[in-house]
């Protein structure tokens, strides 16, 4: 009986030979060749498109550094490094410091844009670079320069489709801010240029001279420091050309086109507002969806939708969708589409364990528990006990001290009385901006809110204040039919400490005759970290990260909001973060505290009066409580 073995099949060596040795070193070879052949085939063939956009923007990133390099430092120009830096596009000569400087701010402006596949930036390149082929071939006659910046052009050519992305929303404001960030790097990079000439200056003029000539060249005026020959040709040229740089791109923003930020339609709240009426108590973050400076996207179905803000390029969900669970892939594909389209990063805060999953199935999206938000069942809900008895103490103190409460839906109250809770909570608020997003409203007493809930605590006094015996607030939304979510917490500075406590004590009491059986609290961020590290048996790891986040409290006060919502024995449901990848978390986590009003980059408050105001974050006004007590 004969048998055939691989080696024969395949034409090996006769039987009776050791055919291993061979058929590894044929292997190998015909391994080693393919590989070969497969790199020489990538290498013709290109780097792969969707790596082109970040090849591109490295070699602007590359090219402006050397050139702003090469225009404010002679010796730059005189060393090696800038030899290479000669043949880049956009590098004219060692004379040519103004225009080496301009292209070089411009190639760093444009770097960003074009990893972020933006279509407006490609744009600017296709047109950039086969100026700057020009340029180097008629000045320095340059083939290795006009070879680079034809490269990169077929690159952007080959792969226009990568440049798809829509622009992103902006203002007027952006003018603003360009005009002072960029005056302000031009002054400084006006200053080295000043500076970098130390055996060419007449005399020896102080930093007041040295400021003094930047400011007036940005402007094409003759500063009060001179050099010898050409030297202060160049330098006043390198200014000149910065001053230009920074009028025609403030300019250019100003005039340029609005591409508004997303705002909630009549039509789209209209139908949120319908999706909430039957699916609404699903999730007690759903009526939040209702802030106006959100917008929709909607599941081709119309029973299912996401809203969403943009801030610094992350497209922000909160909460989970609106609608029939059914129908949120439709709503979320649709989200993922949009931020596509924009070359947003998507992200969501505070999504239920549902809502995570469903999230992370969907979209490949990886998610993180946040923390846990305190939700307090009303039929369970008691004063008596042991547990209770700090805040039974605090609540019978203060009534003691003459203040009684109200709890009303918005509806029942009257027009002047409702005035005045508005103007007592915009006055009481403790921040220059308004503070809230995913636990946030952003309003109180609009006529389709009337299903609201407000808490007050009033204090009669011989001498009434602005707002009369008014002394602090509680602002709730629904929650489905029968609960209801914390909005925000104002209070008058003077009042006695514990009128939060007081409050929520009052609105758990009066739930049941207003047909409310469960209530949302604060959320408490890392809540399981604190509870579990504190607990006997907790690991090294976790006692450092529970050591590291009481650290921490004392500027964010993550401790005492956590102890704070223990106080009225919640059940915790758990809230996660969605992101696409753990590098984006930290560009995430800034979008997110932009988004809360814990980061301003916006104008100042008095210049944004009449606009679309930002709301408050519940537990910042918890907080204050927390250390007032």
């Amino acid at each position: 009986m004969s048998v055939r073995i691989d080696a024969e099949i395949s034409g090996g060596v006769p039987d009776g030979e050791d055919s291993r040795p061979e058929g590894r070193r044929r292997t190998g070879g015909l391994r080693t060749g393919r590989l070969r052949d497969g790199r020489l085939g990538r290498l013709l063939r290109g780097p792969r498109p969707e790596a082109v956009p970040v090849i591109v923007a490295r070699a602007c990133t590359l090219v402006g550094l050397l050139n702003i390099a090469a225009g404010v430092f002679p010796r730059f120009r005189k060393s090696r490094m800038h030899a290479i830096a000669e043949v880049l596009p956009g590098a004219l000569g060692p004379f040519a410091a103004a225009l080496a400087l301009s292209i070089g701010v411009l190639l760093l402006l444009l770097a960003h844009g074009l990893r972020r596949h933006k279509r407006r930036a490609w744009r600017a390149a296709v047109v950039l670079l086969p100026v700057g082929a020009v340029a180097q071939f008629a000045y320095r006659h340059s083939v290795i320069g006009v070879l680079i910046s034809l490269v990169l052009l077929t690159l952007l050519l080959r792969h226009r489709r990568e440049f798809a992305a829509l622009p992103d929303p902006r203002s007027r404001w952006r003018a603003l801010a360009n005009f002072v960030l960029l005056g302000a790097g031009s002054i400084l990079l006006g200053l080295l240029i000043v500076s970098a000439h130390p055996h060419r200056v007449i005399g020896d003029p102080s930093i007041t001279d040295r400021l003094a000539h930047v400011l007036y060249g940005l402007f094409g005026f003759e500063g009060p420091v001179d050099y010898y020959g050409r030297t202060s040709w160049t330098v006043a040229c390198s200014l000149g050309a910065l001053g230009l740089l920074t009028a025609i791109t403030t300019i250019y923003l100003a005039f340029r086109p609005e591409h508004p930020a997303a705002r909630l339609t009549e039509d789209d709240e209209t139908k949120l507002r319908a999706l909430l009426d039957k699916h609404g108590a699903r999730d007690s973050l759903g009526h939040f969806a209702l802030r106006r400076d959100k917008g929709a996207v909607f599941s081709p179905s119309g029973k299912a939708a996401v809203t969403y803000r943009v801030v610094s390029g992350v497209m922000l969900a909160s909460g989970d969708p609106i609608g029939d669970v059914e129908a949120w892939p439709g709503a979320i594909e649709r989200f993922m589409d949009e931020a596509k389209a924009h070359s947003w990063t998507p992200a969501v805060m505070g999504c239920s364990e549902t809502g995570g999953e469903v999230w992370t199935r969907e979209t490949g999206l990886d998610a993180l528990e946040l923390g846990d938000e305190a939700v307090v069942d009303v039929a369970d809900f008691s004063l008596s006990g042991r547990a209770m008895r700090n805040v039974r103490q605090m609540v019978k103190r203060i009534e003691r001290g003459g203040y009684e409460t109200r709890v009303r839906r918005v509806r029942d109250l009257g027009e002047h009385e409702l005035e005045r809770i508005q103007r007592a909570a915009d006055d009481w608020r403790g921040t220059d901006t308004e503070r809230g997003f995913s636990m946030a409203l952003g309003r109180i007493g609009d006529p389709d809110d009337g299903d609201c809930l407000i808490a007050t605590a009033h204090k009669a006094a011989d001498e009434p204040g602005p707002y009369g015996d008014l002394k602090a607030v509680l602002h709730f939304v629904p929650w489905g039919k029968d609960g209801v979510s914390l909005d925000l917490m104002r209070r008058d500075r003077t009042a006695d400490p514990g009128m939060n406590e007081l409050l929520i004590v009052a609105a758990l009491q009066a739930a049941p005759k207003l047909g409310i059986a469960r209530v949302s609290l604060n959320f408490a961020m890392f809540r399981a970290a604190l509870a579990r590290g504190e607990k006997i048996g907790a690991g090294p790891v976790l006692r450092t990260w529970r050591g590291l986040l009481v650290f921490l409290s004392r500027w964010f006060q993550i401790e005492s909001l956590y102890k704070f919502n223990a106080k009225f024995r919640p059940r915790w449901e758990p809230r996660f973060v969605v992101y696409r990848s753990s590098k984006e978390l930290p560009r995430i986590g800034f979008a997110a505290m932009q988004a809360e009003g814990f980061v301003t980059l916006a104008p100042p408050r008095f210049l944004r009066r009449g606009s679309a105001q930002r709301r408050p974050c519940p537990h910042r006004a918890a907080e204050r409580e927390v250390r007032a007590a």
